[in-house]
């Protein structure tokens, strides 16, 4: 099923001639350029070989590496000023969040080899996991289920489901997120809230992690 497709099964579906229904179509008509662009842009990473789940908003970011490494889950937001060096595999999940100056390493050199050999390990970052403003993720970490790596983290090990990792080095403060989470963090952006309404995230865009803020632990 196409992206525009998707959208239009799941289309919130008022009235016809009702007050509601002007007000959606004329949000629709607004934002159908915004759309455009996120469409244009997820079959841009398609067509290199990127498997990109449903809503999933990809910015233009800085892909290096083989692009058959990534794979991103359904309702994903990844920033464009995000850089992923995909020399292994990336495996991210639903409803990941990935904000501003993010960096995902998959390769690097062994600093104690006289020889300053390379190595490459994979990356995975599972579901409702939120990777904040500026962290960076090394070689062979896995972000757990709903875990949070907070701004300008550097993550050299692995962070557990529903910790929160900060500073540098990380530090990692366990069981900081319920476990029932269930938002969806596009869902509210413009162009998919003209076309899906506001019943898909009741807490509202102010609470979305979309928009760039840093978690506060």
């Amino acid at each position: 099923m196409s992206d525009i497709s998707y959208l239009w099964s799941l289309r919130e579906r008022p009235a016809l001639g009702s007050r509601r229904w002007c007000i959606v179509w004329a949000k629709r008509a607004l934002h159908s350029v915004a759309l455009l662009k996120i469409v244009m842009a997820r079959r841009s990473f398609r067509a290199r070989g990127v498997q990109v789940g449903a809503l999933s908003i990809l910015d233009r970011f800085a892909l290096k590496g083989p692009a058959a490494h990534l794979s991103v889950g359904e309702h994903c937001f990844i920033s464009g000023s995000t850089e992923i060096v995909a020399l292994d595999q990336v495996r991210i999940g639903s409803r990941v969040v990935i904000n501003d100056r993010v960096t995902i390493l998959t390769a690097s050199h062994h600093v104690g080899d006289p020889g300053w050999r390379s190595f490459k390990k994979p990356v995975r970052i599972d579901d409702y996991a939120w990777i904040a403003v500026g962290a960076t993720i090394l070689p062979g970490v896995t972000i757990g289920y709903g875990a949070v790596v907070g701004a300008g983290a550097v993550v050299a090990k692995d962070v557990p489901p529903l910790a929160v990792a900060t500073g540098n080095p990380a530090v990692i403060r366990l069981n900081a997120r319920p476990a029932d989470l269930c938002y969806d963090p596009v869902a509210l952006l413009p162009p998919f809230e003209a076309w899906i309404g506001r019943r898909a995230d009741p807490a509202g865009p102010a609470n979305s992690p979309v928009h760039g803020v840093e978690p506060r632990p």
